[in-house]
């Protein structure tokens, strides 16, 4: 599961890649190390063409995760005598998110593989852990770094993010997984993000239809370990 990444191209040349139209970032500083809940950019399609964003990162989690959350919260707290309103308990049950999506037919996911709720997550490196590794093991396109993509989905969700926060309404955004290809499998042999390099590979997962974009959701070849041991990849 990748739940660390770095993005330090600058919003220009985002927006000059991704043929932007209108940008919603102010000043977007270099960002070496994007964990769950941290606001980062994508790019989605809007009514006047490709819009630059920033999204906190997790998707909504499962009502069956929430379900299941709650019901631990409420039994926690009539084991210590008190009294349960279990449906408010529900609806403030904190959610930090799904970061990554592997089973895209869960009825979960389905509603969001419109195009509408499409976008890409612009990127440069991203982390495995893996302890005996030496801790967080970074993979790039190639050394120099050079600006790619996730295939991701976004929302507008309300939700309860933090129970410092309580209740707020925010854009999320997640991508996609899949099977590892040979340069991750050794570092982690589960999943790795699903990348998108070309301009027709991201053209069509922000614009065809599901069954099409989907194809995409498969192991790209190469990827180059670029960094070890470290929670930030700021080269």
């Amino acid at each position: 599961m990748c739940n660390l990444y770095s993005i330090t191209t600058n919003q220009a040349a985002i927006s000059a890649l991704f043929r932007v139209v209108n940008r919603y970032v102010g000043n977007l500083a270099p960002m070496p190390g994007v964990f769950p809940d941290y606001k980062a950019p994508i790019v989605r399609n809007g009514a006047e063409g490709r819009e630059l964003t920033t999204a906190r990162w997790g998707m909504p989690s499962s009502s069956k995760a929430l379900m299941d959350a709650t019901k631990k919260r409420a039994e926690k707290l009539q084991a210590k005598g008190k009294t349960v309103d279990f449906k408010e308990l529900l609806r403030m049950e904190p959610d930090g998110g799904t970061t990554n999506i592997r089973n895209v037919k869960s009825k979960h996911w389905t509603r969001w593989l419109g195009t509408e709720n499409r976008c890409v997550v612009p990127f440069n490196s991203f982390s495995e852990f893996n302890k005996a590794e030496g801790g967080d093991v970074w993979f790039a396109l190639d050394e120099s770094r050079p600006l790619a993509v996730f295939a991701g989905i976004w929302t507008n969700w309300t939700s309860v993010r933090k129970v410092k926060e309580g209740e707020t309404t925010n854009d999320l955004f997640g991508f996609l997984t899949t099977a590892p290809n040979a340069v991750v499998a050794p570092i982690h042999p589960k999943a790795m993000p699903v990348i998108l390099t070309t301009e027709q590979e991201i053209e069509t997962w922000l614009t065809a239809p599901a069954e099409e974009a989907l194809r995409h959701q498969r192991p790209i070849d190469g990827l180059k370990i670029v960094a070890r041991g470290v929670k930030g990849d700021g080269v």
